[in-house]
């Protein structure tokens, strides 16, 4: 229960990454589960409407357009339907792949251009100098292509069923323990609260 004496943004603070971590796995989950119980095609239709839902939840509940969630969830509906109507797994797997990339190849522009994207997106979640901001999209956009090359190596190399979980307990935990590594930049780069 949300302490009434808290501001809303600190409530939703409290309450966000949880969410957010409920509502980008939540998909991975059913799609994991669906491909053991069903295979491949039938859990990538379930994957398309899950990650749907999860996107539609996601704005009803933080209030805001989730920029990357959405993206994705658009990739997933052209990769998952390319996947179905060519009955090819293929695409499915690739579509991590392309996401990753798009979205290292945003941020390297951004840094290229002197237009910070990540800032953009993050900046009502973290208040960072702008050194700070700089040394972390350089992060995340490195961070992004070893994604895009991990899902190559995975998916080319071993069986379907073994991408699928890869996906939900490979590369899911990875990420988590990448962001909780940013913790000593976003503590060291962090604008202090005028007095």
């Amino acid at each position: 229960m949300i302490d009434q004496t808290q501001t809303p943004a600190v409530a939703k603070a409290e309450k966000g990454p949880f969410l957010r971590l409920a509502l980008e796995a939540g998909p991975l989950l059913i799609f994991f589960v669906a491909n053991q119980v069903a295979g491949v095609m039938p859990a990538t239709a379930i994957f398309m409407v899950a990650t749907v839902v999860a996107v539609v939840l996601s704005v009803r509940l933080e209030r805001r357009w989730p920029i990357m969630p959405m993206v994705g969830c658009v990739f997933v509906l052209i990769f998952g339907g390319l996947t179905l109507w060519l009955d090819d797994d293929m695409f499915i797997k690739l579509k991590p792949t392309v996401v990753n990339l798009l979205f290292a190849a945003i941020l390297f522009t951004g840094l290229a251009t002197g237009r910070n994207f990540l800032k953009l997106m993050m900046g009502t979640v973290f208040e960072l100098t702008d050194e700070g901001w700089r040394i972390l999209t350089w992060r995340w956009a490195v961070f992004f292509v070893v994604l895009a090359v991990i899902n190559e190596i995975v998916w080319r190399n071993f069986s379907f069923n073994f991408w699928a979980g890869f996906k939900l307990f490979g590369i899911l935990p990875l990420t988590l323990v990448f962001a909780m590594a940013q913790m000593p930049v976003l503590m060291r780069h962090q604008v202090k609260p005028a007095d």
